[in-house]
C-alpha cells in the first residue's frame, strides 16, 4: 500500500508531466482562424507566400499542390504574355492566362495537355477546391493554389505571376482537381 506521500508525489508528476506536454503541444486554432487544420481535413491550414515574385508552399501542402506552385514558379518570372503561349508546346518564351494555369496544373500531374479557358470551365469537378479552384470562363482563365492567386492580369510583370490579392469569381465556372488531396 502506497504512502499519503507516495499518492501526492506521484499526482505533482503526473500533473507536472501534463503541464509540460500541454506546453509542448501546439495550440489549436479557433475554425476559420488560417491555423490548424481539423484532423482528418483537407483544408489548408496555412496559405502560400509569396518572396520575390514566387510562392512558397505552407508546409502542410499535399505534393501535387507543391508540385503546381513549383511548376508555376518555373515561369513566373522571365516569361511575358502573348496569345496562345503555352498550348504549342508546355516549354514557351511566352504564356496566355490558360496556358499559365494549363503548366501549373501539369506540374501537380493534374492535366495532360494545355487547355484553352473555355476548356478549363469544364476540367475537373464543379466547385471550389481545398487546395486548388480553376476560375475560368470563354475569355480568361487563373488558378487559386495554396490562397494565392495564379494569373496572368492584375500581378505585376509583364506574363503570369503570383497575388495575394482577390478578384472577384462572377462570371467564371469554379473548378476542382477529380481526386481529393
Amino acid at each position: 500500500m502506497r504512502t499519503r506521500i507516495q499518492r501526492r508525489t506521484g499526482l505533482t508528476l503526473a500533473l507536472a508531466a501534463g503541464a509540460v506536454a500541454a506546453l509542448l503541444a501546439p495550440a489549436a486554432a479557433p475554425a476559420g482562424s488560417g491555423g490548424t487544420a481539423t484532423p482528418g481535413s483537407n483544408a489548408p491550414s496555412g496559405k502560400a507566400k509569396i518572396q520575390n515574385g514566387l510562392a512558397i508552399p505552407p508546409s502542410d501542402a499535399p505534393s501535387r499542390v507543391v508540385n503546381a506552385i513549383e511548376a508555376a514558379n518555373e515561369i513566373a518570372k522571365g516569361t511575358d504574355y502573348c496569345l496562345g503561349g503555352g498550348h504549342g508546346k508546355w516549354k514557351s518564351k511566352c504564356y496566355d492566362c490558360s496556358g499559365a494555369v494549363s503548366y501549373a496544373l501539369r506540374g501537380g500531374r493534374m492535366l495532360d495537355s494545355p487547355l484553352p479557358s473555355g476548356s478549363l470551365a469544364k476540367w475537373g469537378k464543379k466547385g471550389k477546391g481545398d487546395w486548388l479552384t480553376v476560375y475560368a470562363n470563354g475569355g480568361h482563365a487563373y488558378a487559386v493554389i495554396a490562397g494565392l492567386r495564379w494569373d496572368t492580369s492584375m500581378t505585376t510583370g509583364k506574363g503570369p505571376g503570383w497575388s495575394d490579392e482577390k478578384r472577384s469569381g462572377g462570371g467564371f465556372k469554379k473548378r476542382r482537381f477529380n481526386k481529393s488531396f
